[in-house]
């Protein structure tokens, strides 16, 4: 006689136990999907592999007081349900004790954050020198640069980018976003910046400046060369938004949080390599104006140059995207969060107040800017003063480019033990205390600048120049625990979330709140100035708001580590009871359809069934 048997769901038993048959291990999705399956002969298999017949099987093959056969049941459930054998499964390839398929991913984000940083230190450095050293205009620029023009486009394009997540596909998005960047910087070096005696209104602002009076300056110089402001406030967000939003979403997406303790720090390697030569290419150009004719304006030259390298950089980056979309698998995540319905965008933004997760990362990032705008705009107003010239302005800038990045490049050969030997909490509360420490230095060299001048002069320095060396080292040294710690700490904090929450909280938090804390340094700048009367006389109570902000950065980022813990011991849960589900199905019911066996009871019962009648043979269902 035929014995057949039915296949349902993932693991099937005859109604008899008793009598097997044998049924070869499949995949999860062939088992689902099958609507039909193959009949076999009459003859079986034991779970043991070897031939037997149905007519001689023996009593003890049901659940009976054997209970091997039940975990051969188990373990043949969880074969079929991985699509594998029993045996175990060859180690995959490696090189450099890698695995080759985590190289596939780490080696072009890597790239990708080599190109990015290597693109953004020209710019960064290019738009100081643009805004700083223009005809009209002066550092006073840069706090209403930042608050007035830079902050309304930062939560302009946060609500667009917003509107286009709910609409586009990941990768749609990403060269939505991307392109016109790439666009726009082509263009300012190829045709604006050579037509800017032309479309800036240089005698309308000395108008309006000759009757508003010398106060206005900031402002008026918005107008007078908003061709450089846009320029500034483009490159802005080619940190906020290409570095924080683009890359770093992506790097979320396909690397798991092991991956990301491991490589996560590693990124800023490659990318502070890329520092260092762009800091090197900055200062090339700068220098290669001197060698020109005069009547040739030599900056015109370089800024061309500097932007055809930008543009190229770009194409690199989006080739590099387009490869690993195509050629690297994304990792599993975690099935059982909460789908969250698609948001607008004042929804969204409720959503994202509420969350406490959200606001404490928002705190690290608003405090981060506060802080680091306290000192950087007075560092940048006393550069002005040692350097005028715009030659000198950017040649400085790329010996202080490099700096940054050999600097940052020793923090990233530390920062992979940090976060090994004392985790996530430490390695996020290093950069507020550099920060704080440096900002101090800094702050008391000021203060105290005139009694130290005798010694100064002794090495060669005038108080401002060691104001300006003293400045650099403390931008240097946070800039530098920044890459190497907080950026990686931030985009950890990420991966734990739901997709919804990460999409639209990155976009809130690193479009949004970056330029809002750096607006915040500028405008509390703006009021010490205003009621001290002068930057000198308000160092004193902006050391003590710096204080203030650094405490509650460290606060947050102590309530941030307890949540996370919390977050990556609920995820790793949620994996094993999902692996568990999966690798441990049986069929409890009797008819057609998919089930699971709930409970021992089930099991007694057909054990029982099969020792009452261990002379019968099964009867073939049909399919």
């Amino acid at each position: 006689m035929e014995a057949v048997l039915q296949t349902k769901g993932l693991l099937s038993l005859p109604q008899n136990p008793r009598t097997r048959v044998f049924v070869p291990l499949q995949g999860l999705k062939h088992r689902i999907l099958s609507t039909k399956p193959k009949p076999l002969g009459g003859i079986s298999l034991s779970s043991n592999g070897f031939q037997k017949f149905q007519s001689f099987a023996p009593k003890n093959h049901g659940f009976g007081s054997k209970e091997r056969n039940l975990f051969i049941c188990k373990a043949e459930a969880a074969a079929a349900a991985d699509g594998q054998p029993l045996f175990k499964e060859p180690e995959a390839p490696k090189l450099l004790g890698i695995e080759v398929a985590t190289l596939k991913k780490i080696v072009p984000l890597g790239l990708m954050f080599f190109c990015i940083l290597f693109n953004y230190t020209i710019l960064r450095d290019t738009k100081d020198v643009l805004v700083v050293t223009a005809k009209g205009s002066s550092a006073e620029i840069i706090p209403f640069l930042k608050t007035w023009v830079n902050l309304p486009m930062a939560i302009g394009f946060m609500l667009l980018y917003t509107k286009l997540a709910n609409v586009l596909s990941k990768k749609a998005l990403f060269y939505t976003v991307i392109v016109p960047f790439i666009a726009f910087f082509g263009a300012f070096g190829f045709v604006l910046y050579p037509l800017s005696n032309y479309i800036h209104p240089q005698a309308f602002a000395d108008k309006l400046l000759n009757t508003l009076g010398p106060r206005f300056l900031g402002p008026l110089a918005i107008m007078r060369i908003w061709s450089f402001c846009l320029f500034y406030v483009m490159a802005e967000l080619w940190g906020s938004v290409v570095i924080s939003v683009l890359f770093w979403g992506f790097a979320n997406q396909i690397t798991t949080v092991d991956e990301a303790k491991k490589f996560y720090p590693l990124f800023g390697l490659g990318a502070n390599v890329a520092l260092i030569f762009s800091g090197r290419t900055v200062k090339y150009f700068s220098n290669m104006r001197k060698a020109l004719g005069p009547g040739v304006d030599g900056w015109a030259v370089s800024l061309k140059a500097m932007m055809s390298i930008v543009v190229g950089m770009g194409l690199v980056i989006c080739f590099l995207y387009w490869w690993v979309n195509n050629y690297v698998p994304l990792p599993t995540r975690s099935k059982k969060k909460k789908e969250k319905p698609k948001m607008g965008t004042m929804e969204s933004l409720k959503f994202l107040v509420s969350s406490k997760y959200i606001r404490d990362l928002a705190t690290l990032v608003v405090a981060y800017g506060i802080s680091i705008n306290l000192v950087e705009v007075t560092w940048k107003s006393k550069l002005k003063a040692q350097f005028p010239s715009p030659n000198e302005y950017s040649s400085f800038m790329g010996d202080f480019s490099t700096a940054t990045g050999v600097a940052t490049f020793t923090m990233m050969l530390l920062s992979q033990y940090i976060f090994n030997k004392y985790g996530w909490g430490v390695a996020a509360m290093i950069t507020p205390t550099v920060l704080l420490l440096t900002g101090v230095g800094f702050f008391s060299l000021i203060l105290f600048g005139a009694p130290l001048a005798p010694a100064l002069v002794s090495f060669g320095m005038t108080p401002l120049l060691a104001a300006v060396y003293v400045g650099a080292l403390q931008n240097i040294f946070s800039k530098s625990a920044k890459y190497s710690l907080f950026d990686p700490c931030k985009e950890m904090a990420y991966i734990p979330l739901d997709e919804d929450t990460k999409v639209k909280g990155k976009a809130a938090i690193d479009v949004v709140c970056n330029p809002l804390g750096k607006s915040g340094g500028a405008l509390i700048q703006q009021f010490m100035i205003l009621t001290f009367g002068s930057l000198a006389s308000s160092t004193p109570y902006l050391g003590g708001v710096l204080l203030v902000i650094v405490l509650a950065w460290l606060a947050a980022a102590k309530s941030l580590d307890t949540q996370f813990t919390a977050l990556r011991r609920e995820e790793e849960l949620e994996k094993e009871m999902e692996r568990a589900a999966v690798k441990i199905p049986v069929v409890s019911q009797e008819g057609s359809g998919n089930g699971s066996l709930s409970s021992g009871s089930a099991l007694n019962r057909t054990a029982g069934d099969s020792s009452g009648s261990s002379s019968e043979t099964s009867t073939p269902r049909n399919i």
